[in-house]
């Protein structure tokens, strides 16, 4: 019976990983350019509507999915214009974003609530690696393939960020703007950049919940996990390979709070978790000593400008 309920838990746990996974890696990027963004959420929910209605019309799952990763891309690229080119307060304008899309997701998806997707995204197989003893049907049998995707994106983006030169462009504009900056390098755009891509990596996270984990739509569907995926950011130390570590934890512990944690911990204060995990992660990175201790981007939450001494 326990192990029928470990290997549940990591297949389980690798499903919910997916979202959470995903949108880490995008604001990983983010914020390792020396931007927070704390529009994740509001990116999610918008990447789930959007996929949903595009998914519903169409019948074309990836298509949505494009459609999704484009529209949190434009989000995202939205928060680089406030945040960057008019220098206003990063936090104030990622809590903007995520209030803009929780409130316009609800709108456009009023008419799709509790409507099931007509073609949702299927399950895959992977073969001889599913026929390995115990762990081999709990991680690659009945997975989805964007959560193999999410693997491998992970180890090729810890590959760019340490080993290749647009990486170190990447983490010299987020340690020290002002010196990549007289090395020649055009700090904007280099944010501009990895801001947008963390927007279309949480469109592609948002997208998984509505057409593939749980394909319907329901308002208010990432449940938190936007905050979640900033906190994993600061758990990963910033690291696209912790980051995979860290959201399949969290992904057990979700899975375990609807089945074994509910009969010790009080569920609300399991719903309580994500945004006390995230204020204490926020809290964090806010010290400069905090941010020194973990490792985060030097110049993390400080806007630039060309010229400032």
């Amino acid at each position: 019976m326990e192990l029928e309920l470990i290997l549940n838990t990591i297949a389980r746990a690798l499903a919910f990983s997916t979202p959470l996974l995903w949108a880490a890696l995008g604001e990983i990027y983010t914020e390792r350019s020396g931007v927070v963004n704390l529009g994740v959420e509001g990116m999610m929910i918008m990447g789930a509507v959007v996929g949903f209605m595009v998914g519903q019309a169409t019948g074309l799952p990836y298509l949505a999915l494009l459609v999704a990763a484009l529209v949190g891309t434009l989000m995202g690229l939205a928060h680089a214009f406030i945040s960057i080119t008019l220098n206003a307060n990063q936090f104030v304008s990622g809590l903007s974003l995520t209030i803009f899309g929780l409130g316009l997701s609800g709108l456009l998806g009023r008419s799709y609530v509790g409507q099931p997707l007509n073609v949702a995204m299927k399950s895959v197989t992977v073969p001889f690696l599913s026929e390995i003893p115990l762990l081999g049907p709990a991680l690659f049998t009945d997975q989805k393939l964007l959560t193999y995707a999410g693997l491998i994106m992970a180890i090729i983006l810890w590959f760019f960020l340490n080993y290749t030169r647009w990486g170190m462009t990447l983490r010299s504009v987020g340690e020290s703007p002002k010196a990549a900056d007289t090395a020649g390098i055009p700090v904007n755009q280099v944010r501009y950049l990895a801001v947008a891509f963390g927007g279309l990596m949480a469109g592609v996270a948002g997208a998984y919940l509505s057409l593939a984990y749980r394909p319907s739509w329901g308002e208010g569907m990432t449940n938190g996990m936007g905050w979640i995926a900033l906190a994993l950011t600061i758990f990963a130390l910033w690291d696209p390979l912790r980051a995979i570590g860290a959201s399949f934890l969290f992904g057990a512990f979700f899975y375990l709070s609807f089945t074994k944690l509910q009969t010790v911990i009080a569920p609300e204060l399991l719903t309580m978790m994500p945004y006390i995990m995230t204020i204490v992660a926020l809290t964090v990175i806010a010290l400069g000593q905090g941010k020194r201790a973990f490792g985060a981007p030097e110049a993390l939450g400080i806007p630039y400008q060309r010229g400032e001494r």
